[in-house]
């Protein structure tokens, strides 16, 4: 197929496959990795829009974009319309080029402040949210958003009309509601609607794990681009295996072992240089676990979870998969 060329505000992408943002995991180092293996566009974890909070540890991790390509991406959450402005003003002095506003996040921390896909159950306060925000920054603003609170109040077309009205530049759309979180299937026939009633870019997300669900999903929904979320945890490499089936209609080798456990190396060496090497150690955890269950080593994974040593993590790797590898 023809990848259609996705643009947001002036920023044309090197392709439509992008990374979707996810607490905890697309971090940085995770970014770079996934920009390396295919992705045109990553967004960073998702930041809260109370400025008291600048100054703690994680969020001045998730505000580091040192070395990243544009357009940097930054992900706000937050239901008061002036906070998410300030939020929205600050992170653009401060590098950002594109500002996008979650109202898909399902976590029930973020629900209960009233954030998150919690805003699409007020239609009201989500375009003053977005009128606002748009109105307070020269650059782009995008939406992400579910299908509704659920299946009862599926609203999502109501929404991404409010959305273009107000300026929103691109809609990146769950195809689940709130109340399913992750469970059951996506559901792309409201993303469909949305795209052929709307005039901005339609990215769908949701379930998309394989080059063939791809095309499907771009088949189905004549989106103007898709996002990528859980499948990428400790499989960076599906970014370049969808570009390719979609481009050639063929399918790319799947990486080798040695690749996955190379792979798996540098990155938790860049997690320990980011974070340092303790509080590096404890977040390579999950993306060792996520590559060890792609490369069948589940077992070498559990006796990595209980080293609590940066550089012991490091030599363990090495000693026990590397060489072995060799």
């Amino acid at each position: 197929m023809t990848l259609p060329i996705l643009k947001i505000g002036s920023f044309t992408l090197p392709n439509p496959v992008a990374l979707a943002p996810m607490s905890g995991v697309t971090d940085r180092p995770f970014r770079q990795l996934c920009r390396k293996l295919g992705a045109g566009y990553v967004v960073s974890e998702m930041l809260t829009c109370d400025l008291s909070l600048l100054k703690s540890a994680k969020t001045q991790f998730r505000l580091n974009h040192d070395g990243e390509p544009s357009p940097i991406v930054t992900q706000i959450a937050g239901a008061d319309p002036e906070k998410v402005v300030e939020a929205a003003k600050f992170n653009v002095e401060n590098g950002s080029q594109i500002i996008d506003i979650n109202m898909g996040c399902p976590a029930k921390k973020v629900y209960r402040k009233s954030c998150g896909s919690a805003l699409m159950a007020y239609p009201e306060l989500v375009k003053d949210i977005l009128q606002a925000t748009v109105e307070s920054v020269d650059c782009p603003v995008t939406l992400k958003m579910r299908l509704g609170i659920d299946s009862d109040t599926i609203n999502v077309m109501e929404i991404a009309e409010i959305a273009q009205n107000c300026g929103i530049k691109a809609l990146f759309i769950h195809g689940r509601t709130r109340i399913q979180k992750y469970t059951g299937k996506a559901d792309y026939s409201q993303i469909k609607l949305v795209k052929k009633n709307s005039d901005i870019p339609v990215i769908a997300n949701g379930d998309i794990e394989s080059p063939q669900k791809a095309a499907q999903v771009f088949e189905d929904t004549n989106c103007d681009g898709i996002m990528i979320g859980r499948a990428a945890q400790g499989n960076p490499w599906i970014f370049r295996e969808i570009l390719h089936y979609l481009q050639t209609g063929k399918f790319l080798p799947k990486p080798s072992n040695d690749e996955i456990i190379q792979t798996m190396f540098e990155h938790v060496e860049n997690l320990h240089q980011f974070y340092g090497e303790y509080k590096g150690m404890m977040i390579a955890r999950s993306h060792i676990g996520w590559f060890l269950k792609r490369a069948n080593q589940k077992s070498i994974a559990r006796k990595l979870y209980t080293i609590d040593n940066a550089e012991e993590q490091l030599s363990f790797i090495y000693n026990n998969l590397m060489r072995k590898a060799a």
